[in-house]
């Protein structure tokens, strides 16, 4: 079942517990027309099943992850109070709720007086970073790796910013001998670790670049907004050990609740290591929030007006679940990566399909059997329909094919790109669902075979 019930009946219990805060109160009840709103919720809930499943383990494409029922009923509750994180005036509980979350993520991270604050996602987050790298390296150039988040280069742009993308070695991570040549120019003034690229999972080389720090002036900053609970992983092999046991010596990192962090869309967040830069976010506004003299969120973001529920239910997750290595969430990634790995593993085992790189984390990316490249993408996006059809939903990702071809030298390259089947196995329960997700594969990459000798007799 998509509803747990019980999740109602706490909502409800919890929404007592709350009104009694303002009993005191004269009597005020809001008025609204039942029936009225009944009519448009139906029709609200007959247009939003119009989505695909992501709540369920055959969801196995993007990286859309349920929120834990805590989340899902704090995020609720707080909406009875609707508090804006912009100041203090606008939401008292939600902001301390908010700065005990910041504490609890930095620390994760080795930092024990971090700058930071919840946003609307990773793109703005990184846009904070990398507005406070222009402002400490003006007029320096940015760079990222090619299977870094395509909002890198956008971002820059917008800033006014130069950018320059670094190629990727066969694993999908950083070239760091790429890296080394930009830095004899002079001009980086920021290198983007990607701790975690969206495409293919990897986990950029961040003791490398931190070596090259020795001798080039440059700022770090990690965009761990996928990957950067899985330091707390105990199942991360070694090289990957060592680069998120390193992020307490980067400059600035993103992370986004609303991935691993089992939170409701949207929820990014932005840490800085040094709280000096928050001079760069000062400003006077002559109409707002002088209530009280404690430094309030809205002096160190960019963005104004923030939703308070999503720091009461990221605080609300990890008062439930604190972040501790060994501890019940972090017991959750990894049997994600578990999952990612045996199902990589089933995959080569499989005659239809031929991953690529072990998974660094929990993204799987695999081709469809073929021939050629061309042959290849097309059978992919066949497998893609098919399995939708009977209820398994992928997604796919469009790769050079040259680098595909490194991992399958047997392919014959005929096309630039390769379109290939990936997979997030970000849920706990997909590994108790990979005979079901691979016996679709299966079933249905048979049959794009069929489809196709049909099509093209001899």
């Amino acid at each position: 079942m998509m509803i747990n019930k019980t999740e109602l009946k706490l909502l409800a219990t919890a929404l007592r517990k709350l009104e009694s805060g303002y009993s005191e109160l004269p009597e005020f009840v809001p008025e609204f027309d039942e029936a009225a709103l009944s009519a448009v919720l139906d029709e609200v809930a007959e247009r939003m099943q119009d989505n695909y499943p992501y709540f369920h383990p055959q969801y196995a494409g993007q990286m859309l992850k349920p929120p834990h029922p805590v989340a899902r009923i704090a995020y609720a509750l707080s909406l009875w109070v609707n508090p804006n994180n912009h100041a203090l005036d606008g939401g008292r509980a939600s902001s301390a709720m908010e700065k005990e979350c910041i504490v609890e993520l930095a620390t994760m991270f080795g930092w024990d007086n971090p700058l930071g604050h919840l946003t609307g996602g990773g793109t703005m987050a990184n846009l904070e970073a990398l507005w406070v790298a222009g402002r400490l390296h003006p007029g320096k150039r940015v760079i990222a790796s090619e299977q870094a988040h395509y909002t890198h280069r956008r971002i820059s742009e917008v800033l006014g910013i130069p950018f320059s993308s670094v190629a990727v070695s066969r694993d999908g991570r950083m070239d760091v001998d790429a890296v080394e040549q930009l830095l004899q120019a002079g001009d980086v003034g920021t290198i983007v670790v990607t701790m975690g690229n969206t495409g293919l999972g990897a986990v950029d080389p961040l003791p490398e670049i931190l070596r090259l720090r020795i001798t080039h002036d440059f700022r770090i900053h990690a965009d761990a907004a996928y990957g950067g609970y899985f330091g707390l992983s105990a199942g991360l092999r070694n090289d990957t050990r060592q680069a998120y046991d390193d992020l307490t010596n980067v400059e600035s990192i993103v992370i986004d609740p609303h991935k691993h962090g089992l939170q409701p869309y949207g929820c990014g967040c932005v840490l800085f290591k040094d709280p000096a830069v928050g001079s760069f976010y000062k400003h006077e506004s002559p109409f707002t929030y002088f209530s009280s003299a404690e430094l309030h969120l809205g002096e160190i973001s960019l963005e104004c007006s923030r939703p308070g529920a999503s720091a009461v239910a990221l605080w609300a997750t990890q008062r439930l679940m604190p972040l501790l290595k060994g501890g019940e969430f972090a017991a959750g990634l990894d049997s994600c990566l578990a999952a990612a790995r045996e199902f990589h593993s089933r995959l080569q085992a499989s005659e239809h399909f031929l991953p690529l790189m072990q998974p660094e984390l929990d993204i799987v990316v695999y081709a469809v059997d073929a021939p050629d490249t061309e042959t290849a993408s097309a059978r992919a996006r066949q497998v893609f329909n098919d399995t939708a059809s009977r209820g398994l939903h992928l997604a796919m990702i469009e790769l050079p094919a040259a680098l595909v071809v490194e991992w399958l030298p047997q392919m014959a390259e005929n096309s630039a790109t390769v379109t290939c089947l990936r997979s997030v196995l970000m849920k706990p329960e997909h590994a108790d669902w990979l005979d079901e997700i691979v016996a679709i594969l299966n079933t249905c990459a048979a049959l794009a075979t069929d489809t196709e000798a049909a099509s093209c007799p001899e």
